[in-house]
């Protein structure tokens, strides 16, 4: 059996073949190639058109995909996976998908087809989850503000909070999604002494001491309110003008997940109005920010670009996991994250 693997700045080529080395003892035949960028840059920068228009959006080189139809296994991290290129893998049989998201890959299409698709859930969420509890901290506490006025040598010890900084100890925490970073997040927070409140319309029960609540409790009591949904079309915009009506005024929005999750324009007037005390955000409608962006110009935000997921350890270790899923199919272990309902065989 036969895997092609494409490679990419964030998980280069040694390290895709390294991560995928124990096919090799079981008999594949495994080829890497890389989607060649500049720059990380330029690899975001496409990613994000992908993720916002689906894989049909970025032409790839046809290098890249050469010779499709000798493959039975293909693993891509970012490179968009095209009903073009599946049409044209006779032999494929599963694709890998090295992240939780598959917006580059045409689902639908492998489906069609018979072609098992596979993510990788979880395998960046305590990177998200640990920049997660970083940004709370960070808005809250006002680090990141303190920090940029000190590096202008302004001593500032004013800011929008500044008659009522909090602890963190005792404070009612919204956790809207409770996957992988949801129950990293809880259980760092439990540690610091704060009242876990979670809504997520998937499951039935969280672990005490955690309280599952409706959407409208969690937010009217919550003094931080953390996203941790997967983007879909229900959940376009699912913080909205009348969620944000609902919050407390000394709440905080926190965002590590997808940016379609809230209504920018929404969140902004109400920061712009201190209807909230205020926000922390690592992803955005439009990346990289324009120099007129108004969350550029708000005294109670903090900004990151789009970076929670992204350390060393997580992409590293994503080829190990897909692996390991691999190998399980040909031991005819069913425990395999299937994405598109097609029953996995090699």
């Amino acid at each position: 059996m036969k895997v092609l693997a494409i490679a990419d700045r964030f998980i280069p080529s040694r390290e895709m073949g390294e991560g995928l080395q124990e096919l090799e003892k079981l008999g594949f035949q495994v080829e890497v190639r890389e989607w060649q960028h500049n720059s990380l840059e330029e690899l975001q920068k496409d990613n994000l058109a992908v993720e916002l228009h689906g894989p049909e959006a970025v032409t790839m080189p046809d290098s890249v995909f050469a010779g499709i139809e000798q493959y039975d296994v293909l693993v891509v991290q970012f490179a968009p996976v095209s009903a073009k290129v599946i049409a044209a893998a006779s032999k494929l049989k599963i694709i890998g998908i090295l992240r939780g998201g598959t917006e580059n890959v045409a689902i639908e299409v492998a489906k069609e087809r018979g072609v098992s698709v596979l993510n990788t859930p979880g395998r960046n969420a305590r990177a998200v989850a640990e920049f997660t509890l970083g940004l709370i901290l960070s808005e809250v506490r006002n680090i990141a503000r303190s920090h940029a006025a000190l590096k202008q040598a302004e001593w500032r010890k004013s800011f929008p909070n500044s008659e009522a900084i909090p602890e963190l100890f005792a404070k009612k925490v919204g956790l809207i999604g409770y996957g992988n970073v949801g129950q990293l997040i809880a259980g760092f927070l439990t540690a610091m002494g704060c009242e876990i409140l979670v809504y997520d319309e998937y499951i039935e029960q969280v672990p005490a001491p955690y309280r599952k609540v409706a959407l409208d409790e969690l937010l009217q009591q919550a003094d931080i309110v953390s996203l941790h949904l997967r983007l879909t079309e229900k959940t376009q915009h699912f913080i909205g003008e009348h969620e944000l009506a609902q919050m407390k005024p000394n709440a905080v929005l926190i965002n590590t997940a997808r940016s379609g999750l809230i209504d920018e324009k929404a969140l902004v007037a109400y920061l712009q109005a201190g209807r909230i005390a205020g926000a922390a955000l690592d992803v955005f409608d439009n990346e990289p920010l324009a120099a007129d962006d108004p969350l550029l110009h708000l005294d109670n935000v903090t900004i990151t670009p789009h970076m929670a997921g992204s350390t060393r350890d997580a992409f590293t270790n994503s080829p190990k996991q897909m692996a390991g899923y691999l190998a399980n199919i040909v031991r005819k272990e069913r425990n395999v994250p299937v994405v598109n309902e097609v029953l996995p065989q090699l």
